[in-house]
């Protein structure tokens, strides 16, 4: 909080708050990016998944990990280039650019419920922790996570998070790298780890569909190749390296850790088998399982884990707001300083309403699941397909985001969120965002191709 603060004293406009002056190198490009996706679901969240199902657990972040080599090797520099050459600071920004306002204005809706869900989960987590250790009621965790958020990324936006993301990032990777083997060794070893089962013949099964398992590919995959809050973290880049080097090193960093919470979930359920929430798995390993130096470090890095992530998700949804909705439709003559100021009181509000949802859901991968899969169906083909096909035009792309949410509305209703088999709700969307764009697109061609004859 205090070295957000500091920082944020540097800013002196919107664009140090939206884009970080676009100065931002491969270090910082990195910590931010891997900052931001180590949160909630990817430690208390994915560390109850392993606990519940074991060591297909790791493919909740190793989803995570595939889609930022996409993001880093092909969309995120494509994206750069444009936000750039023509000064676009949001994702809402580029579609309209691509494609219309309308657009525009839909994507900007259904992101900011979906952001008040991710960021919903993340303050659970932190209510989580601060229950397990301090006794604190899981609410008030909640408020208090929110206040801590607040503080500093209102102050400066990504001008702050980006440098106070390196300090966060350094006490996760420290906290979980002790407090891994040493969770391991307190239960026996690995040859007491692998002999858990947990009533579960397929606990140590890696390739089950799931769920957990494969499922998250369709699931995650696609959000972290085109979630605003990573690619407006790519608008900040001083170059197309920067983006290339730093998210890609981010995806390294999620390939290695993603075995950690599934190996600590599976600890977990050793020493813990009737834990009343899987969401306390891993705070019960810090608390009650380690020694008290190493538990203290580890539940310091799950604290920072849930707060970067939180401040990704404050960044989205407040840069939106601002910028797509205040700036755009209730207030086109405002000044360089009335967007920063309601930018900074968006973010407050923001936290608070997150803060209130948290309270409402109570669980971590429920908020997650609901986020991500209205993340991928309704943006996944605009911002691909406008990068890289001309024809998509505006009505196309307003025709695959009806029909993705549609279709992952359909399938969540008839299926209570199971989903088919394979064909989850987040899969049955994708799914039809794509055959609608496909569809239109065949009609384009045919419709030139009849011109020219």
């Amino acid at each position: 909080m205090i070295v957000g603060l500091i920082v944020g004293r540097r800013v002196r406009g919107s664009s140090d708050f939206f884009v970080a002056r676009r100065q931002l190198g491969p270090g910082l490009i990195f910590s931010t990016m891997l900052a931001a996706n180590i949160g909630a679901g990817s430690t208390v969240g994915a560390t109850s998944v392993g606990y519940s199902g074991g060591i297909a657990a790791w493919w909740w972040v190793g989803s995570a990990a595939i889609g930022s080599i996409a993001l880093a090797a092909w969309i995120g520099p494509a994206v750069r280039r444009i936000a750039a050459a023509h000064d676009l600071r949001t994702v809402g920004d580029y579609l309209e650019f691509r494609y219309n306002a309308a657009v525009r204005g839909t994507i900007a809706a259904l992101l900011w419920i979906g952001s008040l869900f991710i960021l919903a989960g993340q303050l659970v987590a932190i209510g989580a922790i601060l229950e397990t250790v301090a006794g604190l009621p899981w609410r008030a965790g909640c408020i208090t996570g929110g206040l801590v958020i607040t503080s500093y990324f209102a102050a400066g936006g990504l001008l702050t998070s980006a440098r106070v993301n390196v300090i966060q990032l350094a006490i996760k990777l420290a906290g979980f790298a002790l407090a891994l083997p040493l969770a391991i060794g307190a239960i026996g070893g690995w040859d007491a780890l692998v002999r858990v089962r947990a009533g579960d013949a397929a606990y140590w099964t890696f390739w089950r569909a799931g769920p957990p398992g494969l499922m998250y590919l369709a699931l995650l995959v696609p959000p972290f190749i085109i979630s605003p809050g990573l690619l407006q973290k790519a608008f900040g880049a001083r170059d197309d390296r920067a983006v290339r080097l730093g998210v890609g090193l981010n995806a390294l960093g999620l390939f290695a850790y993603a075995i950690v919470p599934a190996l600590l979930g599976i600890v977990a359920r050793a020493r813990f088998p009737n834990l009343a929430s899987a969401n306390n798995a891993l705070p019960a390993i810090l608390v009650q399982l380690l020694p008290p130096p190493v538990g203290a470090v580890g539940l310091a890095a799950v604290f920072s884990a849930e707060i970067s992530a939180s401040d990704a998700v404050l960044f989205m949804l407040t840069t939106s707001l601002s910028q797509d909705l205040y700036k755009r439709f209730v207030n086109v003559a405002a000044s360089d300083a009335d967007v920063l100021r309601a930018a900074r009181w968006i973010s407050i509000a923001a936290a608070a309403a997150g803060a209130g949802l948290a309270i409402a859901l109570g669980s971590v991968v429920e908020a997650l699941t609901i986020f991500y899969s209205l993340l991928g169906v309704s943006l996944f083909v605009p911002i691909i397909a406008g990068l890289f096909v001309p024809r998509t035009k505006s009505g196309t792309a307003m025709g695959s985001i009806v029909a993705g949410v549609a279709g992952m509305l359909i399938v969540q209703a008839a299926t209570a969120g199971r989903g088919w088999h394979m064909l989850t709700p987040a899969l049955a969307g994708l799914i039809a965002a794509v055959g609608v764009w496909l569809i239109a697109l065949v009609l384009s061609m045919m419709r030139g191709g009849a011109e020219q004859l």
